[in-house]
């Protein structure tokens, strides 16, 4: 190995050092304690030496971020290759409420600590992790609606959107607050999917005032 070669592999050694302290500093004190001279410190560089790797401390989050997504992402990938659409929105739910229970560090980090930086990912490229997670949840409702199983006025995105909201509310209300009920995540999160199938179980019409 070259002189160069071993230059650059010191150097990303160094710069994913600086990102696993970073993420650690963040899962235990939150975006707001990340500095870039708390980063040096922990670090035992100087703070110019940083500034070699990362422009400043929003870079940094950024990456973190990135990262994070990429993880989400891996996770409901594999899920999204059942063939029949109610089928894989079952299998997609249940990744997503798995990745955040079972990585409640990450899911934090690109969901809950800096909504700005979430929802910028989110609005970026559409090649993005954020982007693309939402597309693959997305294109159950689309092949649903092709398949002449939803009305012609169904938005897919809206439905996406919908059923997402209701995934993250089950895994923040259990991160933030598991003491509040005692129904386990899995079976709110069936629960919402037979919800929003097949609607409200045994529902009657409002009886017409006389």
């Amino acid at each position: 190995m070259g002189i160069s070669e071993r230059k650059e592999r010191q150097r990303a050694e160094l710069r994913e050092h600086i990102l696993g302290v970073a993420r650690e500093m963040v899962v235990k004190e939150g975006f707001s304690a990340l500095s870039m001279r708390k980063l040096a410190e922990a670090v035992e560089y100087a703070p110019a030496t940083l500034y070699l790797h990362f422009e400043n401390r929003e870079a940094i989050a950024r990456e973190l971020c990135v990262r994070g997504f990429g993880e989400f992402l891996a996770e409901l990938e594999p899920a999204a290759t059942a063939k029949e659409p109610l089928e894989r929105l079952a299998v997609m739910a249940a990744a997503y409420v798995r990745f955040g229970l079972a990585h409640p560090e990450t899911y934090r980090l690109i969901f809950m600590e800096d909504p700005k930086l979430s929802s910028e990912l989110f609005q970026g490229a559409p090649d993005g992790a954020g982007p693309r997670s939402f597309a693959l949840l997305s294109g159950v409702f689309e092949d649903l609606k092709s398949a002449g199983r939803l009305s012609a006025e169904a938005q897919p995105a809206r439905l996406a959107e919908t059923l997402w909201a209701g995934l993250h509310g089950i895994v923040s209300l259990k991160l933030t607050c598991a003491a509040f009920k005692d129904t386990r995540a899995e079976d709110l999160r069936d629960t919402l999917l037979e919800t929003m199938v097949n609607g409200l179980p045994g529902l009657k019409p409002a009886k017409r005032e006389r």
